[in-house]
């Protein structure tokens, strides 16, 4: 059974204890959360949306799993409670001078200080790499740190100059009981959102339907007051032709006396006329042409021989 050659095991060699819990590097666990989309898990770049829920994202990504939602991610639950375009935030950041980016250490020869962030706080300059707690308001998009608005206390964006409320500020990448909040403040809001929305159309059905009842009724009254006219106006005529007692005066036409409607007059129907009425008709005498002034049509052919 072993040990030949005179070796001697040791304890941990033959017993088995129990395994130790793998630890997950701070570092590294911070670089992933600041550093890296939450759905794509690669680098993020701008433009850079943040969620309800204050996890970072890459805005490609969303798009792309808004436009295909049935295509297999690895951690397609992490977007579960995104609906569409509306419920993410294009974030305002705010660039590190600082940052000189990833091409200067492309041999691998040069310090690479991992807690360095591309973006900072614009009033403190804190860098925004997981060590201090950042949030975004929800209405513009900014980022600040929350020891900026701790210290600088005002209703007004200290970037864009908007006003805000608390209830609009979402912490970014927060601990499970900060997500939990957020979640159940999430919920409340589409909630009161459904319902709002909700009230909303049924009253524009009533007010399209008041509308419709007052419509027919206003047709209704029209149709009678115009059969009441019609039946009134004709008895008028019947009785008397006279003015109409409206005050509303009605032209009529009258046929001049000796003309029946519908007949072609002549030039020598109209006796009472003078001659220049008459010579603006082609029947009369002066529009005629005399044998002198009529042409005669020559053919002309182009043929010469």
């Amino acid at each position: 059974m072993g040990c030949d050659g005179g070796t001697i095991p040791k304890r941990h060699e033959l017993v088995k204890g129990p395994k130790k819990v793998e630890k997950v590097d701070k570092n590294a666990e911070l670089a992933a959360k600041w550093r890296y989309c939450a759905l794509s898990q690669e680098k993020l770049k701008r433009p850079i949306v943040a969620c309800e829920l204050g996890r970072l994202y890459n805005k490609d990504a969303i798009i792309e799993y808004l436009l295909d939602k049935s295509a297999e991610r690895p951690n397609s639950e992490v977007v579960a409670h995104i609906r569409n375009i509306k419920d993410v935030k294009e974030l305002n950041l705010t660039d590190n001078p600082a940052w000189e980016g990833e091409r200067h250490n492309i041999k691998g020869d040069c310090y690479e200080d991992m807690h360095c962030s591309m973006f900072i706080c614009p009033v403190v300059g804190l860098e925004m790499n997981g060590k201090h707690k950042f949030l975004f308001l929800q209405t513009c998009g900014c980022v600040f740190s929350e020891r900026a608005l701790r210290e600088v206390k005002t209703e007004i964006c200290h970037k864009c100059g908007d006003p805000f409320q608390e209830d609009v500020l979402v912490t970014l990448n927060g601990t499970k009981e900060e997500v939990e909040k957020l979640q159940k403040a999430m919920e409340e809001r589409r909630a009161k959102a459904k319902t709002a929305k909700k009230s909303k159309k049924s009253k524009d059905t009533k007010v399209s339907k008041s509308q419709d009842s007052t419509g027919s009724c206003d047709t209704s009254e029209t149709k009678s007051t115009s059969v009441n006219g019609e039946g009134s106006s004709a008895s008028r005529s019947d009785s008397a032709p006279g003015p109409s007692t409206s005050g509303e005066s009605s032209k009529t036409l009258k046929a001049p006396p000796g003309l029946v409607i519908g007949s072609k007059r002549s030039i020598q129907d109209m006796k009472d006329k003078s001659e220049t009425y008459k010579s603006l008709f082609t029947s009369h005498g002066s529009a005629k042409r005399t044998k002198d002034q009529i042409s005669n049509w020559v053919t002309h052919t182009p043929y010469h021989f």
